[in-house]
């Protein structure tokens, strides 16, 4: 086999947040290699952010919940890449079913190189003893370092994404010269969620100043609450249940001044956007490296004074003191921070 292979597999199946966070470490990789073809497959939703892609870059969309379920699919999944004749795999994912997928190829000669996810550094950094407290390698660092294994550098620079579709009629319905923010307020974990009262107030604060108009993300679940924080004037938006998809949504965050988001998907596809983000982090931090791309701490919002943060990588570890006062963070202190960093830009 070459040192540098000619066609490169790069597995991500998911989360939508994470698979974000592989485009601005592929995408200049891609550019910089313009000799190799790139194949990276992903879940259907996630496959969506893949926009403006290099000429030598290709999207499957593999749906491991039907078509590629279980052990039998991921066997019926290699069948058909296999025919693709990869010379190396890029796993960016390591879970089990990358893990056997990898194996396979292994098996048939092919050059696998894994990601170094740091678990037992972030365990560390989340135990209740902390052995460490302090910034780890980013995710993108991580995904970059996969690259490099396969002797796979980068000479370009990530470009924020253009609007990939027109804007949706109603976005337009406003003849008032208001900015427009964006408020994502719900991520899968309750670690990481910042009160909905209080974002209600967040929200209903920036609303009453006259200087700004409010779109809300989320799911169709979503929906059942933030709906009814819409109101007759149409200054707050639920996108909710319009039934936009990923690429409209991405077109409506481009307009934005700014993303509020939780530590979510929502502050990385605003990345990828090139737009403003403020980002609210809870039980999880920033330290664990999956800060979206080009954010610094100006975009963060968090409690710097306890010593219990962080106690989850992911959020989905229950309290251990019962009421995450990681996120009982003033609504005036968040509001002021909102305002001044669309000052700033």
């Amino acid at each position: 086999m070459s040192k540098n292979p000619e066609k490169i597999l790069v597995i991500r199946l998911s989360a939508l947040g994470d698979v974000a966070m592989v485009i601005p470490v592929l995408y200049p990789i891609c550019l910089s290699n313009p000799h190799r073809n790139f194949t990276i497959i992903t879940s259907p939703m996630a496959a969506e952010l893949f926009i403006d892609l290099p000429k030598n870059l290709e999207v499957i969309k593999i749906d491991t919940k039907r078509e590629y379920k279980g052990i039998k699919g991921i066997f019926s999944l290699f069948k058909r890449l296999r025919k693709q004749r990869y010379s190396a795999v890029a796993d960016l994912h390591d879970v089990l079913r990358s893990k056997i997928l990898s194996l396979l190829f292994r098996l048939v000669g092919v050059k696998v190189v894994e990601i170094d996810k740091g678990r037992a550094e972030k365990r560390a950094i989340t135990a209740d003893n902390k052995t460490i407290f302090k910034q780890l390698k980013t995710s993108f660092e991580r995904y970059a370092e996969v690259f490099e294994k396969l002797g796979l550098k980068s000479n370009q620079e990530f470009d924020p994404f253009e609007a990939p579709t027109s804007l949706p009629d109603f976005i337009n319905t406003s003849n008032e010269k208001l900015l427009s923010i964006g408020v994502a307020p719900i991520s899968k974990h309750q670690g990481k969620n910042y009160p909905l009262q209080k974002m209600k107030e967040v929200v209903d604060s920036l609303v009453k100043s006259g200087k700004y108009r409010v779109f809300l993300f989320g799911s169709p679940l979503d929906g059942e609450i933030l709906d009814g924080w819409q109101d007759k004037e149409g200054r707050v938006v639920s996108l909710c249940n319009r039934k936009l998809g990923l690429k409209k949504e991405m077109s409506v965050i481009k307009t934005l001044s700014l993303m509020v988001s939780m530590d979510s998907a929502n502050m990385h596809i605003a990345s990828l956007m090139g737009v403003p983000t403020i980002s609210i982090w809870g039980a999880t931090h920033p330290y664990t490296g999956f800060l979206g791309w080009g954010l610094t701490q100006d975009s963060v919002v968090e409690r710097e004074d306890l010593p219990c943060r962080p106690c989850s990588v992911f959020g989905n570890k229950p309290c251990r003191l019962g009421d995450y006062p990681c996120l009982n963070i003033d609504v005036d202190y968040i509001v002021n921070r909102i305002e001044n960093h669309i000052k700033e830009v």
